[in-house]
């Protein structure tokens, strides 16, 4: 009988040590997105506490997200700052990409993970499980069909140069665009006449951006 109290002893102790653990990976949460927008620039306030929370490199997620949304941006102390207007479904589902390709663990789906290079392969290892996965990156449709510009658009452009027709040149997403008529350094709306392939052509316009 002596040696069942010692096992039962032994098992209270092992109940009491393990729940605390794995409570805490049940309970893994980002932070609440807090978004603002402030006309084309869209601000996410608290970027440095969502990286804290996946334990990641700002940096790491900012590339990510740029490159995803198609927008240039920059991280001004704890807060990321996106050209453009963004809604604040497209930075929760692009940070949920995020996780689950660079965080989370296939094999246990637990986020205590780390990545490490094997050879020129970047490496998901979990400190969990032991798990190693190859990172693979999902090419984004949505992101393709965001970044699109239509004829009749209206869009704000910096002219960055001119082009040998003294036409000024400007840049949004993909595209190159022609506005003649404008010179360089300066911030116009422009209404898109013509596209073709990725060369846009623009002319000057008082009215409100549509993009």
């Amino acid at each position: 009988m002596a040696g069942d109290d010692d096992y039962l002893a032994l098992l209270d102790r092992a109940k009491i040590a393990c729940p605390e653990t794995i409570e805490n990976h049940e309970r893994f949460e980002l932070p609440e997105m807090d978004v603002l927008q402030e006309g084309k620039i869209t601000v996410l306030r608290n970027f440095i506490d969502i990286t804290d929370k996946l334990r990641r490199d700002p940096q790491h997620l900012l590339q990510f997200m740029l490159k995803e949304l198609g927008t240039p941006g920059n991280v001004e102390g704890r807060r990321a700052v996106f050209k453009a207007k963004i809604g604040p479904q497209q930075i929760n589902d692009k940070i949920q990409m995020y996780t689950e390709t660079y965080v989370i663990c296939s094999e246990c789906g637990l986020p205590d993970t780390k990545m490490v290079k094997d050879g020129r392969t970047l490496m998901l290892e979990c400190e969990a499980c032991g798990a190693r996965r190859p990172i693979t990156v999902r090419k984004s449709v949505k992101a393709d069909t965001v970044n699109t510009i239509r004829e009749g658009d209206i869009v704000e452009l910096t002219i960055t140069d001119v082009g040998k027709k003294g036409d000024g040149v400007a840049k949004i997403f993909d595209y190159l665009v022609v506005v003649p008529g404008t010179v360089k350094g300066a911030t116009v709306h422009a209404k898109i006449t013509k596209i073709s392939a990725k060369t846009a052509f623009a002319v000057p316009t008082t009215e409100p951006c549509t993009r």
